[in-house]
C-alpha cells in the first residue's frame, strides 16, 4: 500500500479532550488512562505553537455532560465511570491548552468530534481538508473522530506522540486501527511540526488547487 501524503491541501489541528481530569487518578476523572499525559500536554502545547506559526486553524474540543446525566446514554456501559461532568473542576480543558481569540472552540457529548456539533461545518467554512488529531483517548475519541472523519473524506492524521489510551494496548490497537483506514495515517509530532513548518505562514490553496506535504 502506497502511503498517503502527510497534509493534503489546508490542515487544521484539532485538540481532542485534554482537559484537567486527564492527570487525576481513575477514582475521580473516572476513566482509565496509561501514563504519559504530560508528555502529551507537553507535545500538544509544541504542535499548537506551530500551527499558529503556520497559520494552520486549531480547534479544541471539549468532552462535557450535563450534571444530571441524562445526555451520558451508552457511555456508562462499559469500563468508564460518570466523568467529564459540567461545573467540575477536572472538566475543564487544561490551563495551558485554551483557545486564543484566533482558535476555535468545540463543546461535545460523544465521543467522536462530529456526532452532534458544528464540526461539519466549520471545517468546511476554512477550507480545510486535512485533519490532524491529538490528545485522548487514542482507543475512544480520537478513534471515533478519525473513523468520522474518514467517512467524510478528509486526509486524517493522528499524532502518535501526542495521544494517550485507556491502555499500552488499546492505545496501540487503535493506532493500528487508524492506519489500516489510511495509509501514512500514524505520524511523530516531529513530521507534523515540519510539515507545518513547510506551509510557510498561510497554509491556505486555492480552491481548484491541492498543494500536498509528504
Amino acid at each position: 500500500m502506497v502511503q498517503q501524503p502527510m497534509i493534503v491541501g489546508r490542515p487544521a489541528l484539532v485538540v481532542i479532550d485534554i482537559q484537567k481530569d486527564g492527570g487525576l487518578p481513575v477514582e475521580v476523572g473516572g476513566i482509565p488512562r496509561m501514563p504519559g499525559f504530560d508528555r502529551v500536554v507537553a507535545t500538544t502545547e509544541r504542535l499548537v505553537a506551530a500551527a499558529h506559526v503556520a497559520g494552520a486553524p486549531v480547534i479544541f474540543v471539549q468532552e462535557a455532560h450535563r450534571r444530571s446525566g441524562v445526555d451520558f446514554g451508552r457511555e456508562l456501559d462499559g469500563v468508564e465511570g460518570r466523568h467529564c461532568v459540567e461545573g467540575d473542576e477536572g472538566t475543564a480543558l487544561w490551563p495551558t491548552l485554551l483557545p486564543g481569540p484566533d482558535d476555535y472552540f468545540i463543546p461535545k457529548r460523544r465521543y467522536s468530534c462530529f456526532f452532534g456539533t458544528e464540526l461539519s461545518i466549520l471545517l468546511s467554512g476554512l477550507g480545510v481538508t486535512t485533519l490532524i488529531l491529538t490528545g485522548g483517548l487514542t482507543d475512544v475519541c480520537v478513534h471515533y473522530t478519525f473513523a468520522d472523519a474518514h467517512q467524510h473524506d478528509f486526509w486524517t492524521r493522528v499524532v502518535e506522540d501526542a495521544v494517550l489510551g485507556s491502555s499500552e494496548e488499546r492505545h496501540e490497537a487503535a493506532l493500528d486501527a487508524m492506519e489500516y483506514l489510511q495509509s501514512g495515517a500514524r505520524r511523530s509530532s516531529e513530521e507534523i511540526t515540519s510539515g507545518f513548518a513547510a506551509l510557510g505562514s498561510d497554509p491556505a490553496v486555492p480552491s481548484d488547487e491541492l498543494v500536498e506535504v509528504v
